[in-house]
């Protein structure tokens, strides 16, 4: 309900219109086919009474004619009404559900894959867009057209007719439809998840095809897509059988409402209380409302996975951030000051490190050491405002990173982390990434910076292609077009996590010079473990563990 709400707020004036439009739809056609009955019925009962010159053909037909033709383009506009707000809908959704994984934090985005949940995602809001096509709107639709058409026959035909018609078609399908659901639910979610593991699984098969070879795991992980698709198939085949299950006995109560309205009928025709052409409307009138409980069908068929996406979306949509107004603030100037910092590993965990402080001002480079898994990445995040500290203050200009507004903070600290992210495409758009309006000297020159600019020429210039995840250059290489990235932002504060991690002595000496010559104000803060890092940094910093870390 919850994500009904949400989905529907933002184009419920086009909803309604698409709702109107299923009602003339439904009611046209109930009209169309009751009106052809009664029409056929009556002109063959006054043909047999010697009273057919005198029968009035031209007002039914007229009004066949024109429920026929209404019906058609009220179908047409009730299609692209609903669609196109649809559209405009999983639009508005993904934007709110992307700004929610934006918002999270930052230890639950590090544990997502982004195979799996681009994958999840996906599907997710693809289940979700059946949701006001083939429930809501259907749904709510059907069972105002089912009461409306019982009050009709009830005032035209006979009370008796109309009750059979809203139990048959608005009571029995709704039970069928809430008892459904329980069968249904299972293989639905089976399904979905047999084909989120076979889409990851093949991803995986393709992105890993040369560790899979090289360690002999092929033929496993071809065994494994087997399985998943094997697990996707029976999930599929049981929703299937539920599908056709539920469309028989949807058939059924058709039958059966028709054959009870066909003998209701003749009854009270032979009794003399209503007349053949009358009886006829309750005839046609329940053979057309099969096609409202029609829906059901379908609906049942997909419940499960729709309200699977609803249960993983809703979190997030709900976790959406408003985006903070971006205070004046000049962060050129800004000192760096860390205040008994304290990190712990989860709440009620042990702290990573003894309280931590330091001071840096502009120009400053600080050095953290410490040996691995001692929190010196901990600290980096800190400063970055991805995480909290557990106690203590860390602050640039005056201000925790954390509560800077998100255009302040990105603007002001870059930060490197030990795992390159790059994508397929051209070195120079790589770099763009950050800085869409950087000229081409720009470019240039942060890549002499990282002493990438001669491997850089020799590959091809800046239009030089790079395929999936930075492929085409070596860990080095791809690591430095990182830094340079990040110099291209020009930031007041320079996080960096083992920065010249693969490179040579001399190298990792000659790319440090040139990030400080870039930016020759700003701070620079590094997780460092190598001689030639601390030997660039004004305050060499060791992480000192605490007494329950050095136990581990």
């Amino acid at each position: 309900m919850k994500i009904s709400i949400f989905l529907l707020k933002d184009e419920r004036r086009a909803f309604v219109q698409g709702l109107v439009l299923s009602l003339c739809v439904l009611v046209m056609g109930l009209a169309l086919l009751a009106l052809s009955g009664w029409f056929i019925t009556a002109a063959a009962a006054a043909g047999m009474i010697g009273l057919g010159t005198l029968f009035n053909v031209f007002a039914p037909s007229a009004m066949v004619r024109f429920l026929a033709l209404g019906r058609t383009a009220a179908r047409y506009g009730e299609r692209l009404t609903t669609h196109d707000a649809t559209l405009r809908m999983l639009s508005n959704l993904r934007v709110r559900l992307l700004s929610g994984v934006l918002s999270s934090p930052y230890r639950q985005l590090e544990r997502l894959r982004a195979s799996v949940f681009l994958n999840r995602v996906t599907a997710d809001i693809d289940a979700l867009d059946g949701l006001a096509l083939r429930l809501l709107l259907p749904g709510g639709a059907g069972l105002a057209v089912i009461v409306l058409t019982a009050g009709v026959v009830g005032m035209l035909v006979h009370p008796s007719v109309a009750l059979g018609l809203l139990v048959g078609y608005g009571l029995v399908p709704t039970v069928i439809f809430i008892l459904g659901q329980s069968y249904a639910k299972g293989p639905s979610r089976r399904t979905e998840a047999g084909m989120q593991a076979l889409r990851s699984r093949i991803i995986d098969l393709i992105t890993a095809r040369e560790e899979l070879v090289a360690f002999g795991q092929m033929q496993n992980a071809q065994t494994n897509v087997g399985k998943a698709a094997g697990y996707q198939s029976k999930g599929q085949a049981a929703v299937e059988r539920g599908e056709r299950q539920t469309g028989f006995w949807l058939e059924l109560i058709g039958w059966a409402v028709v054959s009870l309205s066909l003998g209701i009928g003749a009854s009270l025709t032979q009794s003399g209380e209503i007349s053949p052409a009358q009886a006829a409307i309750g005839i046609f009138a329940a053979l057309a409302l099969s096609e409202v409980v029609a829906p059901v069908r379908r609906a049942l068929s997909e419940i499960g996975k729709m309200q699977s996406a609803a249960k993983r979306i809703v979190p997030l949509v709900d976790g959406a951030a408003k985006p903070a107004l971006a205070e004046p603030c000049d962060l050129s100037r800004a000192s760096l000051a860390c205040e008994a910092l304290v990190a712990r590993r989860g709440p009620g965990g042990h702290a990573l490190f003894s309280p931590l402080s330091f001071h840096a001002e502009p120009g400053n480079t600080v050095a953290l050491t410490g040996r691995s898994g001692c929190g010196k990445s901990t600290v980096l995040l800190i400063a970055a405002g991805q995480i909290l500290p557990s106690s203590g203050r860390m602050s640039f200009g005056g201000r925790s990173p954390h509560q800077m507004a998100t255009k302040v903070r990105t603007g002001g600290i870059a930060m490197v982390s030990q795992r390159h992210a790059l994508v397929a495409g051209t070195v120079a758009e790589n770099l763009r990434l950050v800085a869409p309006a950087a000229s081409d000297a720009e470019l240039w020159e942060v890549l002499e910076a990282t002493e990438l600019a001669q491997t850089v020429r020799t590959k091809g210039g800046l239009d030089a292609r790079l395929a999936f995840r930075g492929a085409g250059l070596s860990g080095g290489e791809a690591r430095r077009l990182v830094l340079a990235r990040a110099l291209l932002r020009r930031p007041d504060l320079l996080l960096l996590d083992e920065p010249t991690e693969g490179l040579d002595a001399p190298m990792a000496k000659s790319v440090l010079a040139g990030l400080r010559q870039v930016l020759p104000n700003a701070i620079i803060l590094m997780a460092a473990h190598r001689p030639e890092e601390m030997a660039f940094a004004d305050q060499v910093i060791p992480l000192v563990s605490t007494p329950a870390q050095n136990l581990r």
